[in-house]
């Protein structure tokens, strides 16, 4: 108990900032996922907050992970429109995310978390670094006072057709002086709370830095207001939340299931696709943000499947978004200091007391000073000393690296993903072509020694070294400490013994090697 109650030092003030960086994030996935022209009565970006606070408050409590923050991700956005298209309703589609919900949980009870060990590490820290990357290129037009493009983006093409790059030319075109300063000053402030001395004063001691960005950023837009109107940034360069006056007006926010939508059987087709995508996306955001935790807790995966289909189901229900859990919300949490599960609840909880009562007051920041502090989250996921670590490693590291950042930059982090681990196997079969088996050579002999497993991925390089024996050569096969050989080794070994062996007068000894019934058609 007294360790539960020595976290909230450290818990609130992490809470407050992942609050900071979830508020814009929620209303641009929200807003981009509803804005869907051939459908008509779609909810407003109400409906990301919704996801936001369920994935803080009931992902957060169901969840074993200590620092990891669910909620609505940009990387189901494309399959969120594509489905209200599809199904031509969002009461339709919410039916659709409670199937997925469901699912999830099943995937849970069967064991499937599983297969997050199966992500190449080289590739977690190629999507950690792409990531960061992609909140410096993107934040940066919101920054200097360009919001064309809608808040946590992370696709590389855009729905007006510009892509991430020709963006920040369109925003150098359109600079705004109080964004500007605004931002410079935020990043400052940003810096200066990382220095060592700085921590040391007590009254900064216990605030987060994300704290006085908003505060300042709301004070100089004030001044500018008041003093100049060249520089005062405008409604389109603010937060935005509706503004709730009463309970009526929640009531008309939230939108309702329609489960007349069960008998569509384009329904438990979405499910099914946003089951999967979000179940891979949560296993990844797992597992990388296991690797930034400064504690190394492990998060039971299992039992974050199961808590990820509850939160989705309860999403559903309510009007909300599809949610998963996201690298972007987790690296702020790690890096403002949460030690437990407590600053992602209590990060759901300030989303519901800044939409419930606060929208006047949260719609004075400047989306210039949450630009600030994302930026600053992507410089610590893409630092420079990621990449020199992981190019010591070796190419066989560096390369499925590299490949995963410009494919997750170009295309999206799922695709990206796959890249990383297509080429991640081409490096694992490379060290396995002969790494199960080796070779003694004399002048007259050649001996080959299987180890302990010999599978399919030694049938090349075993097949090779077959081939290349000389004629009028002695060879020997030594299987005796091998437990398992799969049978296309063993094939291959007997098609030697049957055809080579007498083409080129070998002599052939077999240890402990079984033989198969190869096909006649050789």
């Amino acid at each position: 108990m007294n360790k539960n109650k020595s976290t909230w030092q450290h818990d609130l003030p992490a809470s407050l900032v992942v609050f900071l960086v979830a508020l814009p994030l929620c209303l641009g996935v929200g807003l981009a996922s509803t804005n869907v022209p051939t459908i008509t009565g779609l909810p407003s970006v109400f409906s990301g907050l919704i996801a936001g606070v369920i994935g803080g408050v009931v992902v957060g409590f169901l969840s074993k992970s200590k620092i990891g923050v669910s909620g609505p991700a940009a990387g189901l956005i494309t399959i969120v429109i594509a489905a209200i298209t599809t199904l031509g309703s969002f009461e339709g589609f919410l039916v659709a995310v409670i199937f997925a919900g469901i699912l999830q949980i099943a995937a849970g009870f069967l064991k499937l978390g599983i297969l997050a060990n199966y992500f190449p590490s080289s590739v977690i820290k190629g999507m950690l670094a792409a990531i960061g990357i992609t909140l410096l290129l993107k934040e940066f037009p919101h920054a200097i006072g360009y919001d064309k493009d809608f808040f946590g983006d992370e696709s590389f093409f855009q729905n007006d057709g510009h892509n991430t790059f020709s963006e920040l030319l369109y925003a150098l075109n359109a600079l705004h002086p109080g964004s500007i300063i605004i931002s410079i000053i935020s990043i400052a402030i940003l810096l200066l709370f990382e220095r060592p001395f700085f921590k040391k004063i007590g009254f900064f001691k216990f605030l987060p830095s994300a704290l006085f960005v908003v505060v300042i950023g709301v004070l100089l837009n004030m001044f500018f207001a008041q003093f100049s109107e060249r520089f005062a940034i405008q409604l389109e360069h603010l937060v935005q939340i509706p503004v709730v006056a009463s309970i009526s007006d929640v009531s008309n926010l939230i939108v309702f299931p329609d489960f007349s939508f069960l008998r569509n059987p384009n329904v438990y087709i979405i499910g099914a696709t946003i089951a999967l995508v979000g179940s891979l996306e949560t296993l990844l955001s797992v597992e990388a943000t296991d690797k930034l935790d400064p504690m190394k807790n492990h998060t039971p995966t299992n039992r974050e499947l199961k808590a990820q289909g509850i939160g989705n189901i309860v999403s559903g229900l309510l009007g909300g978004l599809p949610i998963t859990q996201v690298v972007v919300r987790s690296s702020a949490n790690i890096n403002a200091g949460g030690k437990s599960k407590k600053s992602t609840i209590f990060h759901g909880l300030l989303l519901m007391i800044a939409v419930l009562f606060l929208a006047p007051l949260i719609n004075k920041i400047p989306l210039a000073s949450l630009a600030a502090i994302l930026i600053m989250v992507g410089y610590k996921l893409a630092k420079v000393q990621l990449f020199k670590q992981v190019y010591q490693q070796g190419l066989d590291q560096f390369i499925p690296f590299v490949v995963t950042i410009v494919a997750v930059l170009m295309t999206d982090l799922l695709k990206g993903i796959l890249a990383g681990i297509v080429v991640s196997i081409f490096y694992i079969l490379k060290r396995n072509y002969k790494n199960n088996f080796k070779i003694e050579q004399t002048q007259n002999e050649v001996i080959i020694k299987l180890s302990e497993e010999v599978t399919f991925l030694n049938k090349s390089g075993i097949f090779e070294s077959l081939n290349s024996v000389q004629p009028n050569t002695k060879v020997v096969i030594d299987g005796t400490k091998s437990s398992s050989i799969d049978f296309d080794v063993l094939e291959i070994i007997q098609e030697f013994k049957n055809y080579t062996t007498k083409e080129k007068n070998i002599d052939l000894t077999l240890l402990n090697i079984p033989e198969v019934v190869i096909s006649s058609n050789h």
